[in-house]
């Protein structure tokens, strides 16, 4: 493996990233195949009907919630976590300007990116933030996203404390809405987030410090000096990644666009008033189809990404030793790079 890129998580972190990532696509998947129920008729068939995504849905559901039920009390309990907590909060003076500087950087107007925007390949871990602001806003904009969408959620499943309280079904109404609404900001940002983070140049087609633990790393946070090189002079782009990246560019765009535009198009934000869906026509019925695709792409890419942790620290665990020579006959290297 190549020093393209810093390690920044532990081994609980890229577990429960995993973890997150599985419940969630599965909430997506069986939310939005009760929402869209005509276009994604294949897909509620598929999982037993109206009944058995409703089932999945609250199972996924509940999931979610014992997740970070339990990773938010163990990272605040462990020291080095919380060492860790306050650069993962905004700051608006360094995040400002770093802001700033990018949009200069990208009229032409600065030569490079501020520091505190620094994430990607050719930069020592000592050189740049463990978390950059566009990857603090990330992480705040998901962690209000999932609260709140957890919240809504356990009081729609228990509806009648809504009405019962409030005296209205028009209340329970609006909760549906708003839980909508929040799925489907979400959804466009998953999409967006497989993207930006399995097509980049340099990770594709899979960005390994989400999955490999930082002690497995060459170059990470706490012991940044290991390596006197990034390893960007390694990098090798593979052939098919122009192509692809711009198909799934394509399909990335078509998913959000028709997602949101059936959503405006059904009457009510993101969710009608009668909650009874029209028939959707053959572009929508694609549309959001192809959206579908993105989000299974995303849940194959964060499963590929497991499989290349475990056979990188196989590998790395059988150049320790000695003797024993490298399963495929070399030096590992990392992906997005060819030897």
């Amino acid at each position: 493996m190549t020093n393209l890129d810093h390690g920044k998580f532990s081994r609980v972190t890229t577990l429960f990233h995993s973890l997150l990532a599985l419940t969630v696509f599965l909430l997506f998947f069986t939310g939005y195949a009760v929402a869209f129920n005509t276009e994604l008729w294949w897909m509620v068939e598929l999982m037993g009907g109206n009944e058995g995504v409703l089932a999945i849905h609250r199972i996924a559901g509940f999931a979610l919630i014992l997740l970070t039920g339990f990773w938010v009390p163990y990272m605040f309990l462990r020291s080095s976590s919380r060492s860790n907590f306050g650069e993962v909060l905004p700051d608006l003076r360094k995040d400002m300007a770093a802001f700033i500087q990018d949009i200069k950087f990208a009229l032409g107007r600065v030569d490079e990116r501020h520091p505190h925007a620094r994430q990607f390949a050719g930069y020592k871990a000592d050189e740049v933030p463990l978390l950059s602001y566009v990857g603090k806003g990330v992480v705040a904009i998901f962690t209000v996203e999932l609260i709140l969408l957890m919240i809504s959620g356990l009081l729609i499943w228990r509806k009648t404390w809504l009405i019962d309280f409030y005296n209205s079904q028009s209340v329970v109404m609006a909760f549906v809405a708003f839980h909508g609404l929040l799925g489907i900001i979400m959804l466009m940002g998953v999409m967006f987030h497989t993207f930006e983070h399995g097509f980049h140049p340099a990770f594709y087609p899979v960005e390994m410090k989400a999955f490999l633990p930082k002690d497995q790393t060459p170059n990470f946070h706490g012991d940044p000096d290991e390596y006197e090189t990034t390893g960007i002079e390694q990098l090798r782009l593979k052939p098919s990644w122009r192509w692809a990246t711009n198909i799934v560019a394509v399909l990335t765009v078509v998913g959000i666009v028709s997602v949101l535009m059936a959503s405006l198009d059904y009457g009510g934000y993101p969710i009608p008033e009668t909650l009874a869906f029209a028939e959707g026509s053959v572009l929508r019925t694609i549309g959001i189809n192809i959206g579908m695709f993105v989000l299974l792409l995303g849940l194959v890419l964060s499963m590929y990404g497991n499989v290349l942790r475990a056979r990188y620290i196989r590998e790395r665990r059988e150049q320790a030793e000695p003797g024993v020579a490298a399963t495929d006959g070399g030096e590992s290297t990392a992906t997005g790079t060819e030897d």
